[in-house]
Formats: C-alpha cells, sequence, structure tokens
C-alpha cells in the first residue's frame, strides 16, 4: 500500500546533505524510492556488492557517484562502513555533492570514532506510522500493535512483532557484537518494558535484572543509540514546588513494548492501556516537533510531592493525557499546579472525552482534535 508519509525528503535534500535515522522497519527505504526514485541514485550497504567492495575500498565512493546519473547520492544503512564518512566528508567539500545517510544505530558510528560530519550535514529523523498518516486509523489497534507500517498493515500483527523482535535481538545486538551475554540483556528488556513510561529505578532494575546498575545505564544508553527507546527529560525550572530530575523512558512503539513485556491483552479499563495512550500520545508529538522541524525541547514535569504533566512543548505548552472516556475534577491537578509557575501559554489536558472544555485556563481536548491542532501549528 502507499500510504503518503509526512516527512517529506525533497524539500530536506535541496537545503542540505542529511542523516536520516530512524529504528529498523520504519520505512525509510520505501520513503526514499518512493520520494526519490527519480532524483537520486541509490547504494544500499545491505547488498552485498556494495558493501564487499566499499568495506574493502572506501575511496572507490567516487567511482560509483561518478557513474550516477543524479546529483543526489543516497546511502542506506551507512553504519556498516563507517569509514565511508571521511570519504562523504570530502566529496561535500570538494565537490559539493548532496548526500542522503540513512541509519538505524548511531552506536558503531560513535564506538568507531567515525566522522560525523558536523555541521556539514544535518539530521532528521523516521517514526512508525502517525495518526495523520493512516485514513482508516484504528486506536485500539494502534495501541495494542504498534505503527510499524509491517505490523500495522498486517493481518498476524502479532506474528510481524515478534519476528521485528527476534530480528532486533539478532541483528542489531548480536551480529554487532553490541552487548557480551544475551540473557541477562533479554532480562533488561522485559524489565524495563513493564517500566515503560516511568523513571528508571537502575539500582531495582540491576537487581531484577542480575546485573549491576552501570550495566543497566550501559543497555539504556544501547536502546536509545539503536532508536529503540529514549529518555523523556524532566523539566527542572519550577519554582513554587521542587522539580524531580530524573528522566523517563519511552520505547518507540507500543506493540513492540508489548512483545518485549509479553502483554496478552489490553484491556479497556486497565493502567496499562492508559500508559500506551500515554505513550502514544508521546510518539506523536515527537513526530511533530521533528517532521516539522520545529526546535522545542520535548519534556515532562514531576514535583517532588508527585504532582505530574505528561508532556511539555518548549515552555509554551503542558499537556496531561488521561485515557478516560469522561474526565474528572481529579485529572486537572497536575496542570492547575503548573500553571501557578506563570510560564507555559497553554495548558491542555488531552482525553478520549468527546467533548472539549475550557476552565481556569485550561482547555480540554478529544485526542483526534489535539492532534488536527498540533499540526495546524497552535500550540508553538
Amino acid at each position: 500500500m502507499n500510504i503518503p508519509r509526512q516527512l517529506q525528503l525533497p524539500p530536506l535534500v535541496a537545503m542540505k546533505s542529511f542523516f536520516l535515522f530512524g529504528p529498523r522497519a520504519t520505512g525509510k527505504t520505501t520513503l526514499i524510492r518512493r520520494q526519490l526514485a527519480k532524483s537520486a541514485s541509490i547504494i544500499d550497504l545491505l547488498d552485498s556488492r556494495y558493501f564487499l567492495r566499499l568495506s574493502a575500498a572506501p575511496n572507490e565512493l567516487e567511482s560509483l557517484i561518478d557513474a550516477a546519473p543524479t546529483d543526489i547520492i543516497v546511502i542506506d544503512e551507512i553504519q556498516r562502513i563507517p569509514e565511508l564518512l571521511n570519504e562523504i566528508h570530502r566529496l561535500i567539500e570538494s565537490r559539493r555533492i548532496t548526500f542522503l545517510l540513512t541509519g538505524s544505530s548511531a552506536r558503531k558510528l560513535r564506538r568507531g570514532k567515525a566522522n560525523l560530519l558536523a555541521g556539514r550535514v544535518w539530521e532528521a529523523r523516521m517514526f512508525p506510522f502517525i495518526h495523520r498518516e493512516l485514513s482508516d486509523f484504528d486506536l485500539d489497534r494502534y495501541l495494542r500493535y504498534g505503527g510499524l507500517p509491517a505490523v500495522y498493515l498486517s493481518k498476524h500483527p502479532e506474528e510481524e512483532l515478534e519476528a521485528y523482535v527476534n530480528t532486533y535481538l539478532k541483528e542489531e545486538i548480536l551480529a554487532e557484537s553490541l552487548i557480551r551475554r544475551l540473557p541477562p540483556f533479554s532480562r533488561f528488556l522485559r524489565s524495563i518494558a513493564l517500566s515503560n513510561g516511568e523513571i528508571i529505578n537502575f539500582t531495582k532494575m540491576g537487581n531484577d535484572c542480575q546485573v549491576s546498575p552501570s550495566t543497566v545505564t550501559e543497555y539504556v544508553g544501547l536502546l536509545e543509540d539503536t532508536l529503540i527507546g529514549f529518555i523523556l527529560p524532566a523539566w527542572t525550572r519550577s519554582r513554587k514546588r521542587k522539580a524531580i530530575k530524573a528522566g523517563k523512558f519511552y520505547f518507540f512503539d507500543p506493540g513492540v513494548t508489548h512483545m518485549l513485556a509479553g502483554t496478552e491483552t489490553l484491556d479497556r479499563n486497565s493502567n496499562l492501556y492508559g500508559k500506551s495512550f500515554e505513550q502514544f500520545i508521546g510518539m506523536e508529538l515527537r513526530a511533530y516537533l521533528s517532521y516539522r522541524r520545529k526546535k522545542l525541547a520535548l519534556s515532562y514535569w514531576r514535583s517532588t510531592n508527585g504532582h505530574k504533566v505528561d508532556f511539555l512543548l518548549g515552555e509554551k505548552t503542558a499537556i496531561e493525557v488521561k485515557a478516560s472516556g469522561r474526565i474528572s475534577k481529579n485529572d486537572f491537578k497536575g496542570l492547575k499546579y503548573l500553571k501557578e509557575e506563570g510560564i507555559f501559554q497553554h495548558l491542555v489536558l488531552v482525553s478520549q472525552d468527546p467533548i472539549s472544555t475550557r476552565k481556569d485556563g485550561i482547555l480540554t481536548l478529544p485526542w483526534q482534535k489535539f492532534l488536527a491542532d498540533l499540526w495546524e501549528d497552535r500550540f508553538v
């Protein structure tokens, strides 16, 4: 199926060379072939012919480019041959060639002390499907199985998810020798999946996984580097109430989270459903900020007394997420306390309640209306 994506590559490469990073199977290669088919030549490093040739002689990249009929050069899976970045640097400087470099892991580039082309190449991100891209969007299906294209469109999403997780473990972790032992890492993946959207207690998680806290720190860094998860930092500038400084961890996709956690069913009235709905809104916010090139930090706020707001867009908009079909007075608490700081322009409660209201400076919106307004740039 040809599903139009929100990320537009032609305007990006018209400005500058780019890294395009994204987890495996989010659709980077498909997007390139659809949007740049006539204007770019693709060197796919998953193709053994290119991989073996350029691994042995990175300087042969120039001869391949000279034979290319286009002005834009795509190198897919650049982390497989980090040494190519020196050649790319030279060709950008000497011949002003435009490159689009894709990858699913920054770990190998950094560990190999690769030339990361600072200032010469900008960065874009690719994410799973978002609500705006799917005309037949099914929220319950998305919260259970996530938005990876092959999964969301499959008649057998659970089988696709299981295959994806196994591929990630084998290819991203074992094949690249990113960890020494798989069993403790597998235990860690289940433990952190069960704690998705929460502040990580490194000592407790280390005890659960039978590894040291420092190893948990290393594992979390590995998930970030392979784009499987991310740390949502805490906003700490509140003055009236002292804020917690530790970040929260999220996986990049709710379906992957459930597969790692061993979720069998997602009950509409469960706490797990609420966490998945929160994760969904967080993913939508990340995609919006990235695809629209908005230079705003995404963070959260929680006071030491337990008052919290799920997501903050810079210091402009505070967003609390509730999965309930009817909001209650208790749902407003975190936003009311944050409002006392007098910093945020917009205070929004997003839920599955179909009624929109505004009271005491707090706007309540159904999630569909919130996402529509978000992409109209009404909160930035």
